[in-house]
Parts: structure tokens; sequence; C-alpha cells
């Protein structure tokens, strides 16, 4: 008998899909077959790290704090901050789930690391008893992200098992699909295993990957044992489903062409989502975000922002005013709700790029840039002015790129949703700023906006944090600059 809970069910979910982050679907039934047994181990491993993550931090703790304190004082203290520290640790690693795994080997620990400091600071000041003074907290937070970023590689390595994945599709979506999953990092975390589809085409016969029509689905999962099924037809789907059910016994989960993006790629096929997905998406599943925590957050980074970077100003000023112009470029934006404001920044081209009425796209090798120009748009320094905008609440620190008013209405006109993004504050730097290049026409304005609108669903603290800290160090290394 199986465990209902980790087969497909049909009450729970009426049309067929799971998402992927559902918290039922890792549960499995010791007694069933082998995908079941994959689960139980992952979720073993999981178990795992999570208790070697909490040893890590306790040891840590216990021998910054044991000086001037005996065994029980001090065992009882880093027991205290272990309590405090692996929460965040865990929320972190849960994120990184959920989220793409191309945030990177540092991102995770790093997240975790950095609340945890904050959570103890907060600790220190409320809790006097703990005696956890700045440097203790300093050495803490840096072991801790150190040692738990090696557990996590070494854990991530011996638990190298990529999800058997089953693809069911048809046309450009298909196609797509197959691409799309070939050439991102989501491949070492996603094994294809087979195809089912009515369509012939070249481009479908990949190497080791069997090809069959859609009449053998049940044969298919029954010979691959998929542990995840994504369904990507145009039509046909409630005999793909139909299928589907009939096998269900052999505990595999089913997503769609959207829910699979937004897990492994970290964006939405906009061309794919309807208006009623889309709706579900920001209603039904979307979490809010404080708009308090969010204006602090804003508040505190652009303070600092502006701080640590003046003595930045000086250089650039020189620099800029050797050519003809004004210091500082101002422009009408579109900000949250549509509402218009002047976006400020340094000059980095010429002073008469457009000529009167006149609107251009910006490139990533731009002609009209001033000697050194380049430098300053690479390392996102001509953005730093807009940390006044932010303070003046126009902007915030994360979030879509605000657009100008002239391509407004060929946007709207090309690119599905477009307007949507306007439901958010625009940020200096984003989720699509980390992940795409420059949009210099419909088409790379379409791929902004499919990261943007992933932003629009998952924005949170810890995700505004950790495109703070990229951009931050995409300025200071240039690594990952776009």
């Amino acid at each position: 008998m199986t465990d209902p809970s980790s087969s497909l069910s049909a009450k729970r979910y009426p049309s067929g899909e799971r998402p992927l982050d559902d918290p039922t679907r890792d549960r499995a039934d010791p007694a069933a077959g082998p995908t079941s047994s994959r689960r139980k181990t992952r979720f073993a491993m999981e178990v795992r790290r999570s208790i070697g993550r909490a040893l890590l931090v306790w040891v840590v703790s216990y021998m910054t704090l044991r000086t001037g304190a005996d065994v029980l004082t001090a065992a009882g203290r880093a027991a205290a901050v272990t309590a405090l520290f692996v929460p965040f640790i865990e929320r972190s690693t849960a994120t990184s789930r959920v989220l793409p795994a191309s945030f990177g080997t540092l991102a995770i620990p790093a997240l975790g690391a950095t609340w945890g400091v904050v959570s103890l600071s907060a600790a220190a000041f409320w809790i006097p008893a703990l005696e956890l003074r700045p440097a203790a907290v300093a050495i803490i937070g840096s072991f801790v992200f150190f040692l738990v970023m090696l557990w996590d590689l070494f854990a991530r390595r011996a638990a190298n098992s990529p999800v058997r994945l089953l693809v069911i599709g048809s046309g450009d979506l298909l196609l797509n699909f197959v691409g799309d999953l070939a050439t991102s990092e989501a491949r070492t975390r996603y094994r294809l295993v087979a195809i089912a589809t009515d369509q012939r085409s070249p481009e479908l016969h990949l190497k080791g990957v069997p090809v069959r029509p859609l009449a053998q689905i049940d044969a298919l999962v029954s010979e691959f044992e998929p542990e995840l099924v994504v369904v990507a037809v145009e039509r046909g789907r409630p005999e793909v489903f139909a299928r589907l059910l009939s096998v269900a016994a052999q505990q595999f989960n089913v997503v769609g062409l959207p829910e699979f993006y937004e897990v492994a790629f970290g964006r939405l096929p906009i061309r794919v989502i309807t208006p009623a997905w889309f709706m579900s998406t920001l209603h039904l599943y979307n979490r809010p975000y404080n708009r308090l925590a969010k204006r602090l957050f804003d508040l505190v980074v652009a303070t600092i922002g502006l701080v640590a970077t003046l003595p930045l100003y000086v250089p650039v000023a020189v620099l800029v005013k050797r050519t003809e112009g004004p210091l500082f470029f101002r422009q009408r934006r579109l900000g949250e709700n549509g509402l218009p404001f002047e976006i400020l920044k340094f000059r980095s081209m010429r002073h008469d790029s457009e000529g009167p009425g006149e609107a251009r796209w910006a490139a990533p090798d731009d002609t009209r840039v001033i000697p050194g120009g380049a430098w300053l748009r690479r390392l996102r320094i001509d953005e730093l002015p807009q940390l006044w905008n932010v303070l003046r609440g126009e902007m915030s620190i994360v979030g879509p790129r605000p657009e100008r008013p002239e391509f407004l209405e060929q946007l709207e006109r090309e690119v599905p949703f477009w307007s949507q993004r306007n439901l958010l504050k625009p940020g200096i730097t984003g989720w699509a700023q980390i992940r795409s290049d420059y949009a210099a026409d419909e088409l790379g304005a379409e791929a902004k906006l499919s990261f943007d609108l992933w932003y629009l669903r998952h924005r949170s603290l810890l995700l505004d944090t950790f495109i703070a800290i990229h951009t931050a160090r995409t300025m200071l290394t240039r690594a990952g600059s776009r």
C-alpha cells in the first residue's frame, strides 16, 4: 500500500501539478520502490546535514566562550548561541531548495552567517548573561560561515544524486525546455531520463535519452522510474494526466512548465504563463514581504552605502568632468504603480547621446559612453547617486530596474505582463540585473521580465540580502559583472 501523501493526489491537486516545494513531496513509504528509496535517502542526508551544522555551531561557540568560564557554563552559553544561530542557517538552506542553485557555494552559508551574527548581536544587548562581546560574535560568525560552507560542500558531493526527470511535451515548449536544461546550471541537479512526445525533431534526439510517443507515458514511467515529471504540452493535457494517474503508484511528482522554470532556472517562461496562473502566484502562494521591513532594510543599506562610497565621489567627478556636460544625469523613469520620478546617476555617456525627443536602448558596448564610462557602468559606480532616490522613498535597494516612459507603450504591446513589474518599487539592483545582461531590445526586456516576475513571487529579506551582497561583490571584484 502506498503513502497517498507522496503520490499524485487528485483531491489536493486537481490539475495533477504538484509544487516542488510542497512539504509532503519527500515523504516516502518505506515499503515502496526505488523512487521512494531515493527520497528516503535524500531525507536522511538532509537530517545528517542539519545535525552536522548544529554541532559545528556548538563546537565553535564553546571554543570561543570557554575562556574564563567553567565547562557547564560555557556549554550552556554555546547551546544558547546554537539555538539563536542555527535557525538562520536552516532557513537559508531551506530557501536554497526552492530558489535556484545558481546562488553559488558561498551565498547560502553567507546569508545564514550574516543573519546569525545579527541575532547574536541583538542577544548580546538584551541578554548580558551570555557575555557575547563583539569580538566573540565576529569570531563565531566567521568560523561558522567557513565550516558550514565546507560541511555543505562535503555533504553535497556525498549525496551527488541528480533528480531523475521525465518531460512530456510538444512544440516549441518542449524544444526550448530541452535546450534550457542542457545549457543551465540545473543540468547538474536534474538528469533527463526520457522524453514523451508525438513530435519528431532532430533536436530531441539527445545522446542516451529515449524519445517515445505520448501513448507510452505509462510504460516510460514504469521503465525509467522518474522522480519528477514535467508537463510541457500545449494540447491534450487531460489525456496526459489520465495516463499519469494510471501509474501514480510509482511515487513520482508532477509539475507544469512554469513551476519547473521557477525552481530550476530562477525565472518564469513569460510566453507560457496565463493570467490565471499569474494571479494565483501573486495572491494564493505569495508570502507578503513586510513593507516596513523592506523600508528599514533600504534605509540601513542606503545609509551605509552612502558613507562607504563617499571617497569615490571625488575621483568619479574628476573623470566625468573631463568631458562636456553635467556631473549628474537626471532622467524620468517609471516607479511603483507606474508613477514617474526623476532618477539620479553619475553621467557615463556624452551629454548629447540622445537628441530631443529621442529614446535609445542602452547596450553593453555602447558607443555613446565617455572615456572611463564603461568602467563606471561595469562596476555599477554610476548607480551610486540613486542611493538618494532610495532615501527619498522613490526606489528600493532591490527591485526591477525602472523603465523609461518612452518605451512603455512598445513594451506593453510586445511583452506579456510587462506592466505587472510596476507592482514593485524599482531598485538599484535586482534579481534580473545579476542574472542577465543589458536589455537592448524587446527580447532583452522580456528576458529581464522573466527574472523580475520570479522576484515578485519570492521576494524576502534573505533574498534582498543575497542580491545586495552579490552586487557589492561585483563592485569590489568585478566577479559576475554584466
